[in-house]
């Protein structure tokens, strides 16, 4: 059992920094579209799924609620983002990305996903497919307990 615990340390240390090396690579990438990064995560959510619900974009991506209102009202004064109200429920508002932050996301996505891209070529096809089933493993045990 200690030979197993042992590892299991290991694991974590290993993870963590390899997560954080990979981590704050992304975020200087992001920083260089004068960002930080969660601003672009929210820009990249509506980029990807559309208006989203205020409410809900921070637990998409994973900020408090507290700081959404924070983060939308920064964007919406650079432009890249405006509220949109419900037309059937006045209590919603929506987020939607202007035109400008529609240029914005259509220049620097397709770069930034390139360089996440180059970030992963550590690993071969299959190794990432093992990689990611064995990740949601972990985190799906985590969850659990």
């Amino acid at each position: 059992m200690a030979d197993e615990e042992e590892q299991s340390l290991k694991l974590f240390v290993v993870f963590s920094r390899a997560y954080g090396s990979i981590r704050k690579k992304i975020e200087d990438d992001i920083r260089n579209y004068d960002l930080n990064p969660t601003e672009f995560a929210v820009l990249e959510l509506i980029y990807s799924k559309g208006e989203q619900p205020i409410q809900r974009i921070g637990e998409q991506v994973l900020i408090a609620s507290s700081s959404i209102t924070y983060v939308v009202d920064k964007l919406e004064k650079k432009n890249y983002l405006e509220r949109k109200s419900s037309p059937v429920d006045r209590r919603i508002t929506y987020a939607e990305l202007t035109r400008k932050g529609k240029e914005l996301m259509d220049d620097i996505f397709p770069a930034h996903r390139t360089f996440i891209h180059s970030l992963m070529e550590g690993l071969s096809p299959e190794e990432k497919k093992d990689m990611l089933v064995l990740l949601k493993k972990l985190g799906w045990h985590a969850e659990k307990n």
